[in-house]
């Protein structure tokens, strides 16, 4: 069932309910909202159920997948600020600082949705006439350049190294770092 009727399906449900409760007195009120209650309880569960795609921190199962998600988001870290000055961080903002790293995985079959990486840069200068600190401040969401239908395992599999940002993706000869110089330039 689409999104779209799902939404239409508890609006009516609820319309119903709503209906129902200003019609109902005294012992039916009350049989009127707890029946309303269990209904939003079960939608709810049908909604948190039904996710297709997940955060990679939470597949296969609810927070299963924190410990080597979070491990290399901190290896892609690392690996970015010894590279960063060299390399991407020159010029007009070169404080640029990663942020976080995010990928959504499709529950069903552990397929990667995609991946963004958000970064944060600044310049900032002193007007000398009046002493104010002139800013630009900026942000940069960078997707990584997936190829389709990569499995989980094989994307955790090829980023396992200490260098994660420059390793090529499973499917790709692409790597984090190529879409990440595509975003920052």
């Amino acid at each position: 069932m689409s999104a779209a009727a799902s939404l239409s399906r508890i609006l009516r449900f609820f319309a119903h309910c709503k209906i129902m409760s200003t019609r109902a007195g005294g012992a039916s009120l009350r049989l009127v909202k707890l029946l309303c209650m269990a209904g939003a309880l079960a939608f709810g569960a049908l909604a948190a159920s039904a996710a297709e795609y997940v955060d990679a921190v939470h597949y296969p199962g609810h927070e299963q997948g924190w410990d080597v998600f979070y491990d290399l988001e901190r290896r892609l870290q690392r690996d970015f600020d010894d590279i960063c000055g060299d390399t991407i961080c020159e010029g007009e903002f070169s404080n640029m600082q990663a942020l976080r790293y995010r990928c959504s995985v499709r529950q069903s079959d552990g397929t990667m949705g995609e991946c963004v990486w958000v970064f944060a840069g600044s310049n900032a200068e002193i007007d000398a006439a009046n002493g104010k600190v002139v800013t630009d401040a900026r942000t940069w969401a960078c997707r990584t350049p997936l190829a389709a239908q990569t499995p989980v395992a094989s994307f955790y599999s090829a980023l396992a190294g200490e260098r994660p940002l420059r390793a090529p993706l499973p499917g790709s000869s692409m790597t984090i770092f190529d879409g990440l110089f595509d975003c920052l330039n």
